[in-house]
Formats: structure tokens, C-alpha cells, sequence
């Protein structure tokens, strides 16, 4: 197979499950995965550039992600190219995937042991947070307008010791967030790294009477970390336990004086 990959999730679980040979193309959303280094950059499903680009990469399939630009996507599907869009919105979903990208590239064994992987990491945070008293969380995945984190992250959140108190992956408004009072906020914006501003948070006039505002309780999570529905959120779930851990340990400190 030769994959042109217009998403970090897809590259992220074929190099994970050792079909990075496979590859011949990635978006340029996938420069920190030193596993593709020297692999031609391409566009993504919102701003592909020419499609000729892609062309002449050969690909036998080109995989994108939903939500994508219908316009953009349309020039990719008069082409004689087969073209895959993932829409995941679970951690089951998330296992669909990594299961369905190992078989087509031939490593279906090598997918389950991935699975299997993501599946103990997540439980051995699970049976550490019990232990922890549940804290109301939001996470944000874009500021303007407000949007919540997916699905799969309100998932982690729970099995870290926390709870997403507003719907995922949903517009929210500022006034909705303070009404929910959360007592931790992470923020993870798509596709800026790790420079989501906490500041910008301190400063929405209808937060100031929220838990997290008042105890400075606003963090940061790199966004590939947390918005990448694959092996990464091995990492983001790692981060978000460390997170309310220090916030349940820093409450008791609080109660404590």
C-alpha cells in the first residue's frame, strides 16, 4: 500500500502499529512524529493546496478525518484515489480504528497488541483515581467560539478522577461554563501545540465566581496530546491524571488550614 495520511490520528496508528513503510505522505499536523521525518508534507481536509500534490505521490489510499471542508475533499474525490475519512467519537471508536487501519495495512497483530496496550495503560489510571474524590472538569478544545473537548476526552476525564460537566465536543457559552462551575479547566486548543493561553481564561469576566478561577486551577495539555484519537491519548491520559491528582492534593491542602 502506499497511504497519503491527511491526519495525525491515522499516521500516529500506523507507525504505532509498524506500517510506517507504508506511508509516502503526511499532513503537516504530524511534525512531531519523528517517525516520519523526511516524508513529503501535504495539506489536510480543510486546506489541501493542489491535488496534484497528492497525485503524484502514487497513493493506493488517502485517509482524512471528519469534520473536513466538503470542497476541499470533493477535489481529492474526482480523483481516481481511494479515499478513507475517520470519525471517531469514543475510545471504542478509537480501537475500531486502530484495528481497521492494522488489518489494511497487514498488521492486524500488531493492532490488538496496540489496543491491548492503550486498554491496560488506561485501566492502571483507572484504579489509581479511585482513590481520588471526583472533581467537575472542563475541557476546551477551541475558545472562540467555545467548544468542548470530544467525546474521548469527557471518556479520560472520567476514568482520571474527574467529570466533564458540560457536554463534549459541544459550542458552549461562557455563561454555561460558570453556571457548571467547574473546579478544574484544561485547556487543549486544536492545532496550536502547547500555546493555549490559561491567561485568557483568567480574564472571562463570567468566570470569575468559578472554582477553577478562583484556586487558579486553569491547565494547559498539549493538543496533540488530548485531539489525536489514537496512541497519543496515552500521554494525555498520563497528563490529565497528573493534573487532577495535584488539583484533589491541593483542595485537601486547602480544607486542611
Amino acid at each position: 500500500m502506499r497511504i497519503v495520511s491527511l491526519a495525525p490520528s491515522a499516521t500516529a496508528i500506523l507507525c504505532a502499529v509498524g506500517a510506517r513503510s507504508a506511508l509516502v505522505g503526511v499532513t503537516k499536523w504530524c511534525a512531531d512524529v519523528a517517525k516520519v521525518d523526511g516524508l513529503p508534507r501535504v495539506g489536510d481536509c480543510w486546506h489541501m493546496g493542489s491535488v496534484d500534490e497528492i497525485l503524484r505521490l502514487r497513493p493506493t489510499l488517502v485517509i482524512g478525518s471528519v469534520p473536513f471542508k466538503a470542497e476541499t475533499v470533493a477535489k481529492l474525490l474526482e480523483q481516481p484515489v481511494n479515499f478513507l475519512a475517520m470519525n471517531p467519537r469514543t475510545l471504542a471508536d478509537i480501537y475500531a480504528d486502530v484495528r481497521m487501519l492494522a488489518r489494511m495495512a497487514g498488521r492486524a497483530a500488531a493492532g490488538e497488541l496496540v489496543v491491548k496496550k492503550m486498554q491496560r495503560e488506561f485501566s492502571v489510571i483507572t484504579a489509581r483515581a479511585k482513590r481520588l474524590p471526583r472533581l467537575r472538569v472542563y475541557c476546551e478544545a477551541w475558545p472562540n467560539p467555545r467548544i468542548s473537548s470530544p467525546p474521548w476526552v469527557a471518556e479520560l476525564v472520567k476514568l482520571c478522577g474527574g467529570e466533564m460537566v458540560v457536554a463534549a465536543g459541544a459550542r458552549v457559552s461562557d455563561e454555561k461554563v460558570a453556571r457548571v462551575a467547574p473546579e478544574v479547566i484544561v485547556l487543549a486548543w486544536a492545532a496550536v501545540g502547547d500555546k493555549s493561553r490559561a491567561k485568557q481564561a483568567y480574564g472571562v469576566a463570567a468566570w470569575k465566581d468559578v472554582p477553577a478561577i478562583r484556586e487558579r486551577r486553569v491547565f494547559v495539555v498539549r493538543d496533540e496530546l488530548l485531539n489525536t484519537p489514537g496512541p497519543p491519548l496515552m500521554a494525555g491520559a498520563n497528563e490529565l491524571w497528573r493534573i487532577l491528582r495535584g488539583a484533589c492534593v491541593a483542595q485537601n491542602a486547602t480544607a486542611a488550614r
